[in-house]
This record gives structure tokens, C-alpha cells and sequence, in this order.
């Protein structure tokens, strides 16, 4: 199984006391914060600023991720002034994916927006966002495609993320602009069967996006301006470049296995054909043992990406 990050066994449960009961809204936009607390206050008040100005009704779901500065007492504070704000302090870390599932499944909007805290994103287009998918019912996703790259390791990142978004629009047979943009829009009812999917961390944004292309969901790709982040970077080149890789394979085996499966069956198959008329060919009546090996491993893996479809299929979740 291409599990790529450990999913903890029980949810960082949200501190009770902050729980308000809240009515139904058009939208929720959820907003982790870890360590954000030099600038989380400016990025509040642009999100309330946007939404109050818009024709939307809203709630502001912040989750303060067991932050280990003063985050959550500013937090605090920030509820006294912005009551449509609503605080979940998390009792320890759960990684960001973990916030935005958890903010997914308690959120009171029909839309639910998905963004970050550390001002890189341009959130007072969020109401632009929303009127996307108001105005489009086939629209169930609008996602915030960036239009240039300002995050740490930048050398590094483009090529990656590039070669990383190639190889999902191969395995998903569709154009993908931006594939990790943590700036997306969608509509709950639609997103809620896949939230069990997200992993804890940054590639729950791959995730969803990949869940939804896979059902043919229909997402929209908006340009947006990309800043460079405030604050210290969380994301760890290596690790997470990994785990983003492993996380677009899981989720095509999830929901095409045959994708992934059934092209180097095939390839081992064709060798094994080819070289085994090259050794009939070059010693008649004799096959070499590798040749065999060769062609049995693609006929083991073709079986395998048959009952990995049939699975699927017979799944009551797609």
C-alpha cells in the first residue's frame, strides 16, 4: 500500500471552549494556523474585510494547530473584534491536513474555502472564488492556480513540482495547472465522501485534487499572484517532494489501479515475447531462465492491476 503519511490514530481534538453553535452560511473559510503569530491578525482581517464587503454570508473556522508560540492568545484576542470568527485550538499537532479535514467536517458553509495563513495567498479574492461556483453549478472545485513560485528552495521546487505535476496529468489524462495550490474553493456535500483520504500533511491540497479529477468532478483553475510567505517555511524539500509523489500514485491506485499497474506489465510482457523469439532464435529449443522470469513478472503484475480494477469497481464509495 503507497501510504505516505503516517495518519495518527485518533484526531487532535479541538478544546471545547471555544465552540460556538453556529448557523448555516454560504461559506466557511478554514484557516490553519501553526506559528503564525507576527502576521496571522493582518491575514484575518483581510479575509473579514473581502467576505463583509461581498453579498456572502460567512464564518472564519481558524484552527490553531497546538502552536508553540503565542498564536492561540492571539487568537483569542482576535475573537473580541471579528465575531464572525470562529477559534478550534487543537490539544497537540496534527499537521495541516488534519486541520482542514477536521475544519471540512464542522464547517457550517455550503462552500468551504481552503487557504493559508501566512499571507502568500491572495485572499481577498476568496469572494471571487465563491461567485465561480454560485454562478456554475458544473463547478465543484475552484482551485487558485499560481502563476509563479515564491516558496523556499525555489531552484529546486520548480523542477520538481513540475515533473510532479506531469506525472499526474499522465496517470489522470487531464491538464492540471496547478496541482498543490493550498488556495481552493469547493462545495462540501461534494468534497465530504473524500475527506477520509487526506493525509496530515501539505499533500492533502494533491490529494483532493486528485480525488475529484478522479470522479470527474469539474474544477475550475482561476490565475492568482503567489507572494513570498511571512514567516518561517514549514514545508521540508526532501520529505514532503517525496511524499507528494507517492501521494499522486495513491490516489490513482486508489481510483484507477490499472493506470499505474498494467503499462510496465505490459512492458515486461513485450520483453519477455522479444527476447524470448531472440533466444529461440540464437539457441534453438532453449529459453534462458530470465527470459521466463521476465515474463511471468509482467503476467503476475497484469493479474494483480485486473483485481486491484475489480476492487475498485466494486467499492461503494466511487
Amino acid at each position: 500500500m503507497l501510504l505516505t503519511e503516517r495518519i495518527p490514530t485518533s484526531d487532535p481534538v479541538p478544546a471545547t471552549e471555544d465552540v460556538q453553535p453556529v448557523d448555516r452560511v454560504d461559506v466557511t473559510v478554514v484557516l490553519p494556523c501553526y506559528n503564525e503569530q507576527d502576521h496571522v491578525l493582518l491575514e484575518i482581517a483581510r479575509i473579514n474585510e473581502a467576505l463583509d464587503a461581498s453579498e456572502f454570508s460567512y464564518e472564519l473556522l481558524v484552527i490553531d494547530d497546538a502552536s508553540t508560540d503565542n498564536t492561540l492568545e492571539v487568537l483569542r484576542k482576535a475573537q473580541e473584534s471579528y465575531p464572525r470568527m470562529r477559534l478550534e485550538p487543537f490539544q497537540r499537532n496534527g499537521g495541516t491536513g488534519t486541520a482542514r479535514r477536521i475544519g471540512t467536517q464542522i464547517a457550517s458553509g455550503d462552500i468551504v474555502v481552503w487557504t493559508d495563513a501566512d499571507m502568500s495567498y491572495p485572499n481577498e479574492r476568496i469572494p471571487e472564488m465563491v461567485r465561480i461556483l454560485k454562478e456554475n453549478p458544473r463547478v465543484d472545485q475552484v482551485v487558485g492556480a499560481r502563476t509563479t513560485e515564491e516558496g523556499t528552495h525555489k531552484i529546486l521546487r520548480v523542477p520538481a513540482k513540475w515533473v510532479i505535476r506531469k506525472i499526474a496529468e499522465r496517470l489522470i489524462n487531464q491538464k492540471i495547472p496547478d496541482l498543490n495550490s493550498g488556495m481552493r474553493a469547493m462545495r462540501r456535500e461534494v468534497a465530504k465522501p473524500y475527506l477520509r483520504l487526506l493525509p496530515p500533511g501539505f499533500s492533502c491540497v494533491t490529494t483532493i485534487t486528485m480525488a475529484f479529477l478522479a470522479n470527474q468532478h469539474d474544477i475550475y483553475y482561476m490565475p492568482i499572484d503567489y507572494s513570498k510567505r511571512a514567516g518561517k517555511s514549514k514545508f521540508r524539500f526532501v520529505k514532503d517532494a517525496y511524499r507528494y509523489i507517492l501521494q499522486v500514485l495513491r490516489m490513482v491506485m486508489y481510483f484507477n489501479p490499472i493506470k499505474v499497474l498494467l503499462p510496465p506489465a505490459l512492458w515486461l510482457i513485450g520483453i519477455g515475447v522479444v527476447k524470448g523469439i531472440y533466444d529461440l532464435a540464437a539457441h534453438p529449443f532453449k529459453i534462458a531462465e530470465n527470459t521466463i522470469l521476465l515474463f511471468l513478472s509482467g503476467l503476475i503484475i497484469a493479474s494483480l492491476a485486473l483485481l486491484a480494477d475489480l476492487i475498485v469497481r466494486s467499492r461503494g464509495d466511487n
